[in-house]
């Protein structure tokens, strides 16, 4: 005889009193191990088991780099247009309003002006939520206008780059933004203005043709891609075996194309350094 009896048959808890866990408070990384995501946070995003890190936008790279967070945010209101009538599963118009609702994002790339260790500095930040980071018109727009930005007022200028490529939606109009910013970075070079590169996870495609890989100093955070085409594309393309790490930052910086690694915790002080070393004015 058991020794216990269920005396009302069946689950009685009604639907809207039921509890669940919330979604997000734990983290794992790629190597297992599993982070609480307040403990990720305050950690800027980078796991404290493995190093590992995570991949964030420009709100968070603005919290970072901005002293206090204050910033004023350039061309904030602009946005990409369909001159193609493009259509692939649907409608390029229709996944712009699309990824703007659900990113809150106007376009793949932010331009913020503010103080970083009490000096001025822009910083254009990509955002890789927002159809994959991909460089269409307005990113090009977006970075050449805060180039101007720092040509007029002698302040220094900051690319983060975080991408997938060219935005094909937009075809040809996406791939003249190489040769628009790469003009544009010339134009700053000549007006001796310092301008630091930051190459995240993934920085590839036609960004890292372009303005990524054409700073004064060109820097890049731990176990990020870097590269012009994925390593599948390559390997499918050469059919050969990758080295090991190919494409990670570690294997850019030893073949040349990078000239550090900084952990995101260093960020502000080694582009800031780096700057007063540019402009050979005192270390702050």
């Amino acid at each position: 005889m058991a020794w216990f009896k269920r005396k009302e048959k069946g689950i009685t808890t009604a639907t809207e009193d039921k509890k669940d866990v919330p979604k997000g408070l734990w983290y794992k990384s790629p190597t297992g191990k599993i982070i609480d995501t307040d403990e990720l946070a305050r950690n800027l995003w980078v796991s404290p088991e493995d190093d590992f890190h995570v991949r964030i936008g420009s709100k968070e790279y603005f919290e970072i780099l901005f002293d206090n967070n204050e910033f004023k945010e350039l061309d904030a209101k602009m946005t990409s247009k369909d001159p193609l009538n493009f259509v692939d599963t649907k409608k390029y118009s229709d996944r712009l309003k699309d990824v703007m609702d659900k990113t809150k994002l106007k376009d793949a790339v932010r331009t913020g002006v503010g103080k970083s260790k009490g000096k001025d500095l822009v910083v254009c930040c990509m955002d890789f939520a927002f159809i994959g980071g991909s460089m269409g018109a307005v990113v090009g727009e977006k970075i050449a206008r805060g180039i101007d930005y720092s040509i007029k007022h002698n302040v220094p200028f900051v690319m983060i780059s975080k991408s997938g490529g060219a935005r094909m939606m937009e075809a040809a109009y996406s791939l003249m933004q190489l040769a628009k910013t790469s003009a544009k970075l010339a134009q700053l070079a000549e007006a001796k203005i310092p301008y630091i590169s930051l190459c995240t996870d993934p920085t590839t495609g036609g960004t890292t043709a372009s303005y990524a890989m054409l700073g004064d100093i060109n820097i890049s955070e731990p176990g990020a891609l870097i590269g012009f085409a994925g390593p599948r594309v390559v390997r499918d393309t050469t059919g050969k075996d990758l080295p090991e790490g190919f494409q990670t930052a570690e294997f850019v910086l030893e073949h040349g194309f990078l000239d550090f690694i900084a952990p995101r915790k260093e960020l502000k002080d080694k582009i800031n350094l780096y700057i007063d070393l540019i402009l050979n004015q005192e270390i702050r």
